[in-house]
């Protein structure tokens, strides 16, 4: 949407139809306008390009937490011609610009969850494959989450969708995830990796102590570990027997190819 004042009550009521309609048309650029009298200052006519969406138009679509417009616009994205990476970067630029808006103090929690939402909204068009399905390359299975107490996503989120289109089957349990659902899960489905985040220092020792529940278990020998999350270092994964860690979400790609001795395609 363009800059301006909120529209009027009718414009606002249908709008959530109008730009479903309106995304839909991407053969052309649509002309968006408000036909009701302007004293309630709506928004001016603007110009929306569909064919290849701005990264203006993401930023704004997932601030506001809009997941359906998410997956609309990740879709026109992808019939511009853009290949998935392309198409993810200026979502991933949006999201990013979403965790420095809450550490800033600019925006609060409700806000997060929603932005964190619609990304997830558009990763499911740009990696469909996400999740439990099986990648044509095999490259291994990867369990993820964020541990126990932390329902911290994006960066998680971020870290499966790379991984999914650079090959791996991911399995994504989610946030806030119990020690006894990381150990179930990774009995029952035998993973490669497990990647475990967090983003809070609080939680940070639920990191290591999966891995000592992952020993005594006997489990810690036919899996490979890979933290990550803001307050985590190297220094920290070597210290809890960490087998890799990841700064971002493009490094984790890399370490995960490692720790399974494979290289990118």
């Amino acid at each position: 949407m363009s800059e301006g004042a909120p529209c009027c009550p009718k414009c606002q009521d249908d709008r959530p139809n109008i730009d479903r309609l309106i995304l839909a048309w991407a053969a052309s650029a649509t002309t968006l306008f408000c036909e009701h009298p302007n004293s309630f200052g709506c928004y001016p006519r603007a110009t929306l390009n569909l064919k290849k969406p701005t990264p203006d138009q993401i930023s704004r679509c997932i601030l506001d937490g809009n997941a359906s417009q998410a997956a609309d616009l990740a879709r026109a994205c992808l019939d511009a011609g853009l290949d998935p990476l392309q198409a993810l970067d200026p979502f991933v630029a949006a999201i990013r610009h979403a965790g420095d808006l809450f550490e800033e103090g600019e925006f609060f929690l409700p806000q997060l969850l929603l932005a964190s939402d619609a990304m997830k909204a558009a990763l499911a068009v740009i990696f469909p494959g996400s999740g439990a399905a099986a990648s044509p390359l095999s490259r291994g299975t990867v369990l993820a989450g964020t541990v126990q107490g932390d329902i911290h996503e994006i960066g998680k989120n971020l870290v499966c969708a790379l991984l999914s289109a650079n090959g791996f089957r991911v399995i994504d349990l989610g946030g806030d995830v119990h020690l006894d659902t990381f150990l179930d899960q990774a009995r029952q489905l035998q993973p490669d990796l497990l990647a475990l985040s967090a983003l809070l220092t609080t939680t940070m020792m639920q990191q290591k102590n999966l891995i000592v529940r992952l020993q005594e278990t006997g489990l810690r020998g036919q899996v490979k570990v890979m933290v990550g999350g803001a307050p985590v270092t190297a220094d920290w994964a070597r210290s809890i027997g960490a087998d890799g860690y990841a700064p971002d979400a493009a490094r984790a790609v890399d370490e995960a190819l490692r720790l399974l001795g494979q290289h990118r395609a």
